[in-house]
């Protein structure tokens, strides 16, 4: 290890310590945190299945950089690359479209069976995975409704497939020995105004319960359900919006998925996690940049990103929640992107534990708000820099801006000549 950065670590660790922080403490507890890595960045949510449907749901990636993976076995390889850059163990987030088999199998037919080459990759690198049914993208969902579509058949389509979700999810945290979260989202809703806004949201009801009906160890598989405000295709009305998924997941006992893309401009997510949190046993996070609305822009350490590090540190939410990432760009190297946005989502925890948490919520009691300002104005200069540094060091990835040598080689090397 670098004899600067031992040094510079040493001096931060002891300004730290004046204010009673831990520093060696910090790492040790940030080190147990794992982030779901989403593997769809690596392929432009492309998947595996149905390479040759069209994007649908309202999403939407753009850029055309090159190297983007095309089988599981160049997805597996970018995503080891990208592990090799970030501090810690962790997590990668599947969506079933990802399947990698020989088999041609529709998504209501999947099993554990497809995914075992993953189950075993992860075995291997020492990984968790978790997983999400893919209701869009395929050709029953082009109409914009899935488990809410007034076609029983169809509807029973995507309730089978969500099924095979959970138990496939529930054999990845069997296999691995960590808690697979299946997360269902659907695309479902209308591109003009409803007359009937009830009707979708009770059939959409009537199927989650039955997807929910069997009994999962909970140990294995812990299932989440992510709303979101309006989508390209369905501005005017969105079946499962944030109010219907708060008020089943309370009545259900399932995770909430807050995204932080999925409300209005002006709304962030870290202003949610305090609520929630008082009325659930668990939340899921997907972490991204809605630069304009759910746009999935890289994660950047913006304010919103460093507040919810603060809100997850400072309300001891960390064990009751997941954290995993949802961008995609594609106009910039993919495993860079997958790097930038897990390395900022680390920090913004690790900034978040180095607060003087304990003063802060004395002063803010006593009502001495001169104090609280004061002492969060100057912590956001207090050189947490030092200390990741060191954390990066420690765990044996590159420091600061080093990576990024490592992905122009493997770039050159390999990206550019598929």
């Amino acid at each position: 290890m670098q004899q600067k950065v031992i040094s510079n670590y040493e001096a931060a660790k002891e300004l730290y310590a004046q204010h009673g922080i831990d520093v060696e403490e910090v790492l040790s507890r940030l080190e147990k945190i794992k982030i779901s890595m989403h593997c769809w960045q690596g392929d432009d949510v492309r998947g595996f299945l149905n390479k040759d449907q069209d994007l649908t749901g309202g999403i939407s990636v753009t850029g055309n950089y090159p190297g983007a993976a095309t089988t599981p076995e160049q997805l597996r390889a970018d995503l080891e690359k990208a592990f090799s850059l970030i501090p810690g163990k962790h997590k990668v987030n599947l969506h079933a479209i990802y399947a990698d088999t020989d088999e041609k199998v529709e998504l209501d037919q999947i099993e554990p069976k497809h995914f075992q080459k993953w189950v075993d990759w992860s075995k291997e690198q020492g990984l968790g995975l978790d997983f999400n049914p893919t209701c869009f993208s395929h050709e029953k969902s082009k109409d914009g409704f899935t488990l809410s579509h007034s076609d029983p058949e169809i509807r029973q389509f995507w309730i089978d497939h969500c099924k095979a979700s959970r138990k496939i999810g529930a054999y990845f945290g069997e296999q691995l020995g960590q808690t697979c979260v299946t997360n269902v989202w659907v695309p479902d809703g209308y591109k003009d105004v409803p007359v009937d806004r009830l009707a979708p949201r009770q059939r959409l009801k009537d199927a989650l319960d039955e997807v929910f009906a069997e009994e999962l160890n909970p140990a294995h598989n812990l299932d989440a359900i992510e709303s979101k405000l309006f989508g390209l295709g369905s501005e005017a009305y969105v079946v499962g919006s944030h109010e219907f998924y708060m008020g089943y997941g309370i009545q259900n006992n399932k995770l909430i998925c807050l995204d932080a893309g999925h409300f209005h401009p002006t709304e962030v997510i870290s202003n949610k996690l305090s609520s929630l949190s008082l009325f659930t046993d668990g939340i899921l996070l997907h972490v991204s940049r809605p630069m304009r609305w759910d746009s999935d822009h890289v994660v950047t350490m913006d304010d919103e990103l460093i507040e919810i590090g603060r809100e997850l540190v400072r309300g001891d939410l960390l064990d009751k929640t997941h954290i995993g990432l949802d961008f995609f760009d594609a106009s910039i190297n993919r495993v860079a992107a997958w790097v930038i946005g897990t390395r900022n989502t680390i920090k913004a925890l690790l900034r978040g534990m180095l607060d003087p948490i304990e003063a802060l919520k004395k002063a803010e009691l006593e009502g001495d708000y001169t104090t609280r300002l004061a002492l969060t104005e100057e912590f956001k200069s207090y050189p947490f820099g030092a200390i990741w540094d060191f954390y990066c060091a420690k765990l044996g990835v590159p420091v600061r801006e080093e990576w990024l040598a490592d992905v122009k080689t493997y770039e050159n090397e390999v990206l550019l000549k598929r």
